[in-house]
């Protein structure tokens, strides 16, 4: 059996990611209390705290255009009570180097969170 080892994949030309249909061009997951700070992820540079509970996750390398796909999830429960957060599709900004999301409760309050993850798929 053959182990196959690679620290960077890259386009055939060696000028971006390579075409693999279904798998998330960019992910991470990050703490949005105090400071800001990525946990983990995968073609993301940085994450801004715009506004109490909106973010812009930029990008290590650019999408080819804004049609991607963006997917997340929020652990814990927003503003110290039991009512749970989500991604707020509202406050969804896209950009090919950056997308912007925000979290908010139920009643679209947007929250601080602890634990935000976000998956970009093209």
């Amino acid at each position: 059996m053959s182990t196959l080892r690679v620290n960077t994949l890259q386009n055939a030309a060696g000028t971006g990611q390579p075409a693999m249909s279904g798998a998330a061009k960019a992910w991470v997951n990050f703490n949005g209390t105090g400071a800001v700070a990525i946990r983990s992820g995968f073609n993301v540079s940085s994450i801004t705290d715009v506004t109490t509970g909106t973010y812009e996750v930029n990008f290590t390398t650019a999408f080819s255009n804004t049609n991607y796909c963006v997917v997340g999830s929020v652990i814990g429960s927003s503003g110290g009570s039991s009512t749970y957060s989500s991604l707020d599709g509202r406050n969804v900004d896209k950009t090919v180097s950056t997308v912007r999301v925000g979290c908010a409760n139920l009643d679209g309050t947007l929250y601080d969170q602890g634990g935000v993850n976000v998956v970009a798929y093209a």
